[in-house]
This record gives structure tokens, C-alpha cells and sequence, in this order.
């Protein structure tokens, strides 16, 4: 089943037209509101480079679903 999503307000205009393939190869600060400051910081403090990076970073993970359990409360 194909899935559609409107990445517009998820992204830079630069990355609008990307694939998702390509969205998570990009730097984090492709993501909407995420300075090159802030991807620097996380950069240099957990070795984050892509938003692939961010979304299968373990402390990222963990942090999602201890959200979700208490969120389930």
C-alpha cells in the first residue's frame, strides 16, 4: 500500500522535493526548526550527522517511548 505524506511544514524548502530515502541521507538541519547551531551541538555531543542519524539514535528511541508509556497513563 502506497503511503503519501505532505513533508512541507516537516522540512526546509530546500529538501520539499526529496524522496524520504533522501530526507534521511540529509543533515539534521534540513528538518523545520532545527538550526546548524543545534545540529553542530548534536554533532559534536552524540555524533549526529543525518536525520537518519537522529531517528535511530538509541537516547532518541528511548526518550519516544518512555514519552509514549507515560502518554498511555
Amino acid at each position: 500500500m502506497p503511503v503519501t505524506a505532505d513533508l512541507a511544514k516537516l522540512v526546509d524548502k530546500d529538501y520539499q522535493d526529496k524522496s524520504v530515502a533522501e530526507l534521511v541521507d540529509a543533515p539534521v538541519a534540513a528538518l523545520a526548526g532545527v538550526s546548524e547551531r543545534a545540529a553542530t551541538h548534536l554533532k559534536e555531543a552524540l555524533g549526529i550527522k543525518t536525520i537518519g542519524d537522529l531517528g535511530r539514535s538509541q537516547y532518541f528511541r528511548t526518550a519516544s517511548a518512555l514519552v509514549a508509556l507515560a502518554d498511555d497513563k
